[in-house]
């Protein structure tokens, strides 16, 4: 669990986002672009993804060079924990302390980010995704579109924690479909013409 500890967390994306004058796009929004671009199977330089989060920010280039450091760990170990096999892998959203709407909101602005990344690389109406991918991408902007303003009761919270956990394995299960590894590549191409329809 190493690897999850020295994780940049929700607090740190946003003190690294106010000290670039960004106040219109959340950690999680940003956290949800990346593992969405990751998902579809990119694989950014440095500078690729750099500029990608500069884009989504609507900043021209980050001024902080802890930013840039920031930001390329947070790449290092999003990839890391969606490869892994131990299923690790958490969408950055705030803390349980905070309110239970905030971090509904905070889901809902993952998915869109999440959606808006794995969009870009021309996967989600990939007719070669499988049904089942499909489906999660849809579930996934179902939850994009919730309006945050549940109270904070126990029902509600068993309730955003069954939606979290859904959302934690969609990404999984997107990453696992579109990312096979180099030594499944000739099986995936002798299997492909008996399983297109």
């Amino acid at each position: 669990m190493s690897d999850t500890d020295n994780h940049p967390d929700f607090d740190d994306i946003a003190n690294l986002l106010v000290t670039e004058g960004v106040f219109a796009v959340t950690p999680s929004e940003l956290h949800g672009l990346l593992c969405g671009c990751l998902a579809a199977g990119a694989r950014p330089e440095p500078a690729a993804w750099l500029q990608a989060a500069a884009d989504l920010l609507d900043i021209g280039a980050f001024a902080q060079e802890a930013s840039k450091v920031g930001l390329l760990e947070l790449y290092r170990l999003s990839l890391e924990q969606l490869e892994a096999t131990d299923l690790d892998f958490e969408p950055l959203l705030p803390d349980d302390e905070q309110l239970l709407a905030q971090r509904a909101g905070a889901l809902g602005r993952w998915c869109q980010g999440f959606l808006s990344g794995f969009g870009h690389y021309g996967k989600q109406t990939d007719s070669s995704l499988s049904q089942e991918a499909r489906e999660a991408l849809n579930d996934l902007g179902q939850i994009a579109q919730v309006a945050a303003d549940a109270d904070d009761s126990d029902e509600n919270e068993a309730d955003l924690m069954e939606v979290q956990e859904y959302v934690r394995m969609a990404a999984l299960m997107l990453f696992a479909e579109c990312n096979q590894a180099p030594e499944d590549s000739n099986d995936a191409a002798e299997a492909a013409p008996r399983t297109l329809h």
